[in-house]
């Protein structure tokens, strides 16, 4: 999942009470306003990772089938972020936003409506394009109304308020699952998203389209069906086997095709595009759009296997399961808040290395966990790994607004939650092939060694102080965090 991240530059940390009101008194009720619906769509990238195991045994899936029940919430959510900057210039951003919120709340009652794992599979699909929206967009609407003067502050405090959407989910998820059932996690955004609704009516600006600007249509086919034909082939090889089917051979020639054309078309100035693909001639752009991808597969396939490793290896229940999760969060949290400040004034590569080396400490157990391992050691383990993720996330994420000028970070910010969508599908894709064919203990050691290999990409992060920002470039406080 990702948010909006900053910090306020005050040597205390930043005030959550009083900063949004310093911003401007009418911000308040707006902040609040997308603050609510952007809880819900972050609260459902993590509260469905321990309903894993009941939604397979219930909707009588394996493992590779109901992985996509996250896959393709994921892949959604990378298809329709680079299109949202178009749709609120051509649309108005009060229209969007009720647009995306009305989309997650009717994927939202339709999964947990859900007959089937193919209808949830593709109910998620319909919740992921909504969420895929609100998030850029809580960014997007705080950065115009705050304007540069106070838009680290505001980011600052959506920031803090975003730690609680992945420290309750896996726990309300537990909560919901062993009290009333996997349904609930679904419907559990209905109240949430109705009063969002409600206050959007009373407190977000109308305002007129600016543009009409065209869509890349050829780049909105090209590159989404290429992503999914490639992590369709990936989900779908059989571990250990020589033999490749044909079925899994032509999705990959086919999600190869179309990557490449999406990549070789020629390009025309003034042409709309829906990845601006010279931005990675940016070093410092490239080398953390480069661990950004690395942190999506790093992240969101551990969350796929963790929960599953409790509840089927362990016999904890639902909610057990959401605790036993919830130190990752915690440190995540807590060392986000304490990188904040210096993301902005230190070289990207040692700090991401660093925290790398931490969380690969904090994964280290887990390659010698059993079914009688100690489970305060691996609650503090997971708190260790979450700190590190933390301490890694951020300057990666600053790192690829660093060198940027003003016009390239709507651009940038649409590429990088992209390429950290596909990051987080395809580790899901992996770990869970690689569970379904050799068990836990390969998958928990694959965990380790995808976290300790990440640190061979900060080879492509800058390894200098940043340089003071010039005239046409903004704070790196606009970066977004990896979940």
């Amino acid at each position: 999942m990702t948010r909006p991240e900053a910090h306020s530059g005050s040597a205390d940390g930043p005030n959550p009470s009083n900063d949004l009101e310093q911003a401007g008194p009418s911000l308040v009720p707006l902040a609040t306003t997308l603050i609510v619906g952007a809880f819900a769509a972050l609260l459902d990238t993590t509260v469905v990772a321990v309903a894993i195991d009941t939604l397979g045994r219930d909707l009588q899936a394996d493992i590779t089938v109901i992985q996509w029940v996250t896959t393709s919430y994921l892949l959604a959510m990378a298809a329709v972020i680079p299109v949202v900057g178009w749709l609120v210039d051509r649309f108005g951003a009060r229209a969007i936003w009720s647009g995306a919120l009305g989309l997650f709340l009717a994927g939202s009652v339709l999964s947990g409506l859900a007959w089937s794992a193919g209808a949830l599979i593709a109910f998620r699909v319909l919740q992921g394009l909504g969420g895929g929206m609100i998030l850029p967009l809580t960014q997007l609407v705080l950065a115009r109304a705050a304007g540069p003067q106070h838009f680290g502050r505001v980011m600052g405090v959506v920031g803090l308020v975003g730690q609680l959407a992945p420290i309750s989910g896996p726990v309300l998820g537990g909560l919901l699952i062993d009290t009333w059932g996997w349904r609930w996690i679904f419907f559990v955004n209905v109240p949430i998203v109705v009063v969002s609704l409600l206050m959007t009516t009373r407190w977000f600006p109308r305002e007129d389209p600016r543009t009409e600007r065209s869509l890349d249509v050829v780049g909105l086919v090209l590159l989404p069906t290429g992503i999914v034909a490639m992590i369709y082939a990936l989900s779908n090889v059989e571990s250990g086997s020589t033999v490749v089917s044909a079925q899994v051979l032509v999705a990959a020639l086919v999600g190869v095709a179309l990557l490449a054309a999406f990549v070789l078309r020629p390009t025309t100035p003034g042409r709309p595009s829906l990845i601006d693909l010279r931005l990675f001639g940016d070093r410092s752009f490239r080398g953390g759009s480069v661990m950004l991808f690395v942190f999506g597969v790093t992240s969101w396939g551990p969350m796929f296997v963790l929960p599953l490793y409790y509840q089927q290896l362990r016999g904890l229940s639902a909610l057990d399961a959401g605790f036993a999760l919830a130190p990752q969060s915690v440190g995540l949290g807590l060392a986000y808040l304490a990188t904040g400040r210096y993301a902005d004034r230190l070289a990207p590569r040692p700090l991401v290395a660093g925290g790398l080396v931490v969380a690969s400490a904090g994964t280290l157990p887990f390659v010698f966990a059993t079914a009688d391992s100690n489970l305060t050691l691996l609650g503090i383990s997971l708190f260790v790994r979450g700190i590190g993720f933390g301490a890694a996330s951020l300057p990666a994420s600053a790192a690829v607004y660093r060198t940027l000028r003003t016009a390239d970070i709507p651009g940038a910010t649409s590429a990088s939650n992209v390429i950290q969508r596909v990051g987080a599908a395809t580790g899901t894709a992996v770990m869970a092939l690689i569970l379904q064919a050799d068990g836990f203990t390969p998958a928990l050691t694959w965990m380790f060694v995808l976290t300790s290999g990440a640190l061979a990409g900060t080879v492509f992060l800058p390894g200098q102080k940043p340089a003071p920002a010039p005239r046409d470039t903004v704070p790196t406080t606009t970066a977004t965090g990896a979940q």
